[in-house]
């Protein structure tokens, strides 16, 4: 295990290839295209191929092939593994030397307290997919969650295909409006639960760490904004927007917050995208 970490530590010891790492991280459990990671990264594809046989090769990363595209994705198991191996064998697991486990065992810590929780939907542009996000977490769960959402670079305006979903469905599209996350880290601002991105471009950019460690995941899927076409393909699209994230909003909605523990609870949210049966196993 000792040269294992070492291997890893070395892997992570330059700047763009810990970028890359970080981005892979925040784009878990998705399996990630070469292609988007040098677009994302601005990297030279020989340049990335380097880095990304470093970080495979290390443990960190696993690579898969799906037809002619090579996908990339962390290697959870190998992360866990060098974080316990720093906590627990190097310093002992004494908690007055080392941090928190970033990566607790199975038994967890203690479940998440009975409140009202705070839960923020982040896009790249917040006209579309991270609004409707926040008015179907409202909509169906409102006693339970308080419902945000921003984007990363707002457009100025909603778009006017998701407004008229909202309305047709019967949603209060009244106090919504394209905001930038800069709103949300202020020293009064919400302190969130759970953070969730819901469009590929807004994961792949570095973004600050959010104030108390919320649980994050990324639910990424299609913008319907791009789809070329009639009035009533446009329209068709968000309309599927909209069903996919009023699913995935139920599961998470549904789950046993109070009664699951921390680690149990970022299992099952990082499963819902991938709607994943066994997420609670």
């Amino acid at each position: 295990m000792e040269i294992k970490t070492v291997s890893r530590l070395s892997a992570l010891a330059h700047p763009q290839r810990l970028a890359l790492f970080r981005l892979l991280m925040r784009r878990f459990p998705d399996r990630v295209p070469a292609g988007e990671l040098a677009q994302a990264l601005d990297l030279k594809s020989s340049t990335l191929s380097a880095y990304l046989a470093t970080l495979v090769h290390s443990g960190l990363l696993t690579q898969e092939r799906a037809g002619t595209s090579l996908l990339y994705a962390i290697n959870m198991t190998g992360v866990q593994q060098t974080f316990e191996h720093l906590f627990l064998d190097c310093c002992r697991g004494r908690p007055e030397l080392c941090p928190p486990l970033a990566f607790p065992s199975n038994s967890g810590t203690k479940p998440m307290p009975d409140t009202k929780y705070s839960v923020l939907f982040i896009c790249t542009g917040n006209s579309a997919r991270s609004i409707l996000a926040e008015s179907v977490l409202r909509h169906e769960a409102g006693d339970l969650f308080e419902a945000y959402s921003a984007g990363t670079k707002p457009y100025s305006e909603l778009n006017p295909f998701a407004v008229e979903v909202l309305k047709s469905k019967g949603h209060d599209t009244s106090p919504l409006r394209a905001k930038n996350v800069s709103e949300f880290q202020t020293p009064d601002a919400p302190q969130f639960d759970f953070v969730f991105t819901v469009c590929d471009r807004a994961a792949n950019e570095d973004c600050p760490a959010w104030p108390g460690q919320p649980i994050s995941a990324h639910w990424g899927m299609p913008d319907p904004v791009k789809v070329k076409g009639t009035e009533a393909e446009k329209s068709l699209a968000f309309q599927q927007a909209y069903g996919e994230l009023r699913r995935r909003i139920s599961a998470f909605a549904a789950l046993p917050i109070t009664s699951l523990d921390r680690v149990s609870l970022q299992r099952a949210v990082d499963g819902i995208a991938n709607a994943e049966s066994e997420v609670l196993a």
